[in-house]
């Protein structure tokens, strides 16, 4: 969507954007490229580059946009064919990956935390390296939480489709008005 928006508003405009944030880039590189855009937009301003020439690369833009949709698509309709053939899956592992996903999570937060609290009864001197390294996992929680939480929604809504309800719209879906 977004490099279509751009193809529609333009090659000046796309130049400024890139250039203003190729400044921001501290590395020289980054900032000849954005002084070269620079003076792409100088030029157009000017009237150096004919019409005919922006029209041209409009065109160029909008056809590379339609490309980068087209490829988008077909990587969208893959998953979801993939995601239907796994949800349709007599296997018992495909249909229970998620709850043995939250065990795992579960009991490996639970020894963690557990180890952790242990190390800073037991060591105390160590709890400033120990806050550290906990610090350090942040990240990986994150992403094992995530990943958690998207599989409680996900199989909620598929039990509440299994029985017959209609799920719930999403707060993204009620924003976007669907």
């Amino acid at each position: 969507m977004l490099p279509a928006l751009l193809a529609g508003v333009g090659l000046p405009l796309l130049t400024r954007l890139v250039s203003g944030g190729l400044k921001a880039i501290d590395n020289p590189v980054a900032a000849a490229a954005a002084q070269a855009l620079d003076e792409v937009d100088a030029a157009v301003g000017r009237g150096e580059i004919p019409p005919e020439r922006l029209a041209e690369a409009n065109r160029h833009l909008e056809r590379l946009s339609e490309i980068e949709a087209a490829r988008e698509t077909e990587i969208l309709t893959q998953v979801n064919a993939t995601m239907r053939v796994e949800a349709g899956s007599d296997d018992a592992f495909v249909r229970r990956w998620r709850p043995t996903f939250g065990y795992i999570v579960s009991f490996t937060w639970a020894l963690q935390f557990a180890a952790i609290a242990y190390a800073m009864v037991a060591t105390p001197h160590y709890a400033k390296e120990l806050v550290e390294a906990m610090v350090a996992l942040t990240p990986a929680w994150g992403i094992a939480l995530a990943v958690l939480g998207i599989n409680v929604v996900k199989r909620s809504r598929d039990k509440e489709v299994a029985a017959g309800v209609a799920p719930k719209a999403g707060l993204l879906q009620r924003l976007l008005g669907g």
